[in-house]
């Protein structure tokens, strides 16, 4: 299985290329892409350095371009691919058909990857998406049981990618009410589910913080607890008289007790979520699952899980926990 890895940048992408991902993840500087954070991602400069750096590698680069364009703007993802097709990228993610389209007539030689924010859950999905855009692959969304993705391998017309380690996002890939209705500005048009913009803290006499998303609390921590970067979806409310984590609590999937099943089952690809994360975070989880899928192909029958893999993951996980999400489902 490709082990492919986030590249927030030019130093997170060569840190990800020299603990052994097969591929990097990256996005430009604009709404294109949905880590379109202040300071992330890729000025064209750069973007050659890094498709020349991992090149000289034998490794690929994929240009994220999986957000949404209104009819407006549609011309500036059609110079984001053109721009993949002349700088050399070995594939675009895309989401939004237009700009299949636009790929798939103009560039028919860069290979087009489905974006988890296609949000393919089924085989006539997947073959409607190959058949009308000739994808590639798919990246599936992070809602399927491991059953349910067992049979999609066994039926897809493409070869599929799933998530493997980093953050949940429980409102459909990033299509999210929440933070649309708090700010105004859609995680899936805009790039981020809290534009920096928006964010508001707060510091209180007793040492406490608040943070609010535009006009709305989001959560407060006390005096050395520690405050992830707030997202609506994983703050803090009052419900019935409680405070708690009433929609989501920080957490992070991590698949690692699944990789011998998801190898049998023949998923082509595991990502790795965290383009917005720093370069420690891209080396230690990078060297990780090098390790296990590395352990993993040498000696397949006796492949065991680590427990200092674990940790190690948790540590760079939300909440310093993890979860394997709706693949532990008893329901599917």
């Amino acid at each position: 299985m490709q082990l492919v890895c986030p590249a927030g940048n030019l130093p997170a992408l060569q840190t990800a290329i020299d603990e052994g991902a097969d591929a990097v993840y990256a996005g430009l500087r604009d709404q294109t892409n949905a880590r379109a954070f202040p300071g992330l991602n890729f000025s064209d400069d750069e973007l050659h350095r890094g498709i020349a750096y991992a090149h000289a590698r034998q490794r690929k680069v994929y240009l994220a371009l999986n957000t949404y364009p209104d009819c407006m703007h549609l011309d500036t993802w059609k110079a984001a691919v053109d721009k993949a097709a002349d700088f050399g990228c070995d594939a675009i993610i895309v989401a939004e058909m237009a700009v299949l389209d636009y790929a798939m007539r103009t560039h028919p030689q860069l290979p087009r990857h489905l974006s988890v924010q296609g949000s393919a859950t089924t085989a006539p999905a997947l073959r409607y998406m190959h058949e009308r855009f000739g994808i590639q692959r798919a990246v599936l969304p992070r809602v399927l049981s491991i059953q349910q993705v067992e049979r999609l391998c066994s039926n897809a017309p493409v070869p599929l990618e799933v998530f493997a380690f980093g953050s949940l996002c429980i409102m459909v890939e990033g299509r999210c009410q929440l933070s649309s209705y708090a700010t105004g500005a859609s995680p899936n048009r805009h790039g981020v589910c809290s534009p920096a913009r928006f964010v508001r803290w707060e510091e209180h006499d007793d040492g406490s913080r608040s943070v609010r998303l535009n006009h709305v609390l989001v959560d407060r921590f006390q005096q050395g607890e520690p405050a992830g970067y707030p997202t609506v979806c994983k703050g803090r409310f009052q419900v019935a008289g409680e405070t708690f984590h009433a929609l989501e609590e920080p957490t992070s999937l991590n698949t690692l007790e699944l990789l011998p099943r998801l190898a049998r089952a023949g998923v082509a690809a595991l990502k790795i979520e965290g383009r917005q994360r720093g370069v420690a975070y891209v080396r230690s989880v990078t060297h990780t699952w090098r390790t296990a899928l590395d352990r993993l192909e040498a000696a397949p029958d006796h492949w065991k899980r680590k427990p200092e893999w674990d940790q190690t993951l948790s540590q760079h996980a939300e909440g310093h926990q993890t979860t394997l999400g709706p693949y532990h489902r008893h329901w599917h």
